[in-house]
């Protein structure tokens, strides 16, 4: 496996030293936006075409070592990850916030599973997403077992179709936070088990809509009115942001730690997204459903992305500091590059150092946590 290159090389320099600033860039050009666009409809319609080299189900192989944690597991392609792993022979915790969903899923997988091996290994824990006091709870929890953690999937999210902005108890914008800052929250929290699990990984679910994404690191929650607020608009640049953050994340990841981030796609998969898109993609989701992915295809390359041992090599090899960019996955299992935005990598530390900020968290907490100090977080302290 070997990453697509570039001719033109972006950020090169070392990982602590940004880039000179140069003018302000206010949000995607047309034409940028446009590219993007294209992008995500050629996704579309070649998608099938492009992954119909895998088999599906995804075989996997025996995982029995490996202890899962699966965010957003009760629907979509987060409950075919969560269970497709469980039947694998993994340790799966499926890290959601409606608790009552998953365990009447978990008695119905297991009374589907009877007689073809040994009980599935799979336990629930309660994680709101939408509350960073939750996230923090979630993490004091799972560390304080001392166990190890070997892969971090970080794939609930939302996309809140053709509704007015909103915004969490947090006082962030509800994509933003639920897509981006909470995960980021929790992978960072989770290190200390991550490094007990190592080699481990963390694999960010994002999205091809990224694409038309953009990032502005003084307006995440789009508040100030230089942009108007559509739920696309908070959907792509989520997604974004967690490209941005996942490849200053994997550039701070000493290789004595063992822990390699990474994003992946999993494609245009059968939700009720295609409301909020464009009319012509609308019809292209009503007049040729059979290129849209079930969920169970859709999860595909996150599954590869957790187990195939290739994925590490590929995560290493992109630690390099001319290549701006994080591992990024296909919907087919394949490299792939993301954004052009997301090559950005001054903006990129921007967003790291903001998300930080946002998340309660000391700019050195990756760096102390790695050494095994503690790190103070402003969220999941007890209220007075």
């Amino acid at each position: 496996m070997a990453p697509e290159t570039k001719e033109k090389k972006e950020g090169s320099g070392s990982e602590n030293v940004r880039p000179q600033s140069t003018r302000k860039k206010k949000a995607l050009g047309w034409i940028e936006w446009l590219r993007g666009l294209l992008f995500v409809v050629y996704e579309l319609l070649f998608q099938r075409i492009a992954a119909s080299h895998l088999e599906n189900p995804m075989p996997l192989p025996p995982v029995n070592h490996l202890t899962c944690i699966v965010t957003g597991s009760t629907s979509g392609i987060g409950r075919e990850i969560a269970r497709k792993l469980a039947e694998a022979g993994a340790h799966v915790v499926m890290a959601v916030r409606n608790t009552k969903a998953a365990n009447e899923l978990i008695k119905k997988w297991q009374e589907d599973w009877a007689g073809k091996g040994l009980p599935l290994n799979i336990e629930v824990m309660e994680l709101d997403l939408l509350s960073l006091d939750s996230v923090v709870r979630f993490a004091d929890a799972w560390n304080a077992r001392a166990g190890p953690l070997h892969v971090l999937i970080n794939n609930a999210g939302i996309f809140s179709i053709c509704e007015p902005q909103k915004f969490s108890k947090d006082g962030y914008e509800e994509h933003m936070q639920v897509n981006h800052l909470a995960p980021a929250l929790l992978s960072i929290l989770l290190l200390p088990s991550l490094i007990r699990g190592s080699p481990s990984r963390i694999v960010n679910v994002n999205s091809i809509i990224h694409y038309t994404g953009f990032v502005d690191s003084e307006d995440m929650n789009v508040v100030s009115g230089k942009r108007k607020y559509r739920s696309l608009v908070g959907y792509s640049g989520s997604k974004l942001a967690q490209v941005m953050f996942t490849s200053v994340l994997q550039k701070r990841l000493p290789a004595e730690a063992g822990i390699n981030a990474l994003c992946v796609s999993p494609g245009i998969v059968q939700t009720n997204v295609a409301r909020d898109l464009p009319k012509f993609i609308q019809g292209a989701y009503h007049l040729i459903p059979y290129l849209i992915f079930t969920p169970e295809e859709g999860s595909r390359s996150t599954l590869f992305a957790a187990t195939d041992p290739q994925v590490q090599e590929y995560c290493e090899m992109l630690k390099a500091d001319e290549w701006p960019v994080c591992a990024y996955l296909s919907q087919d299992c394949r490299p792939m590059n993301p954004s052009e935005e997301s090559h950005d990598l001054e903006t990129s530390y921007k967003v790291w150092e903001k998300t930080l900020e946002l998340i309660g968290l000391p700019t050195d907490a990756v760096e102390r946590l790695i050494e095994g100090e503690e790190v103070e977080c402003k969220f999941g302290k007890p209220k007075d």
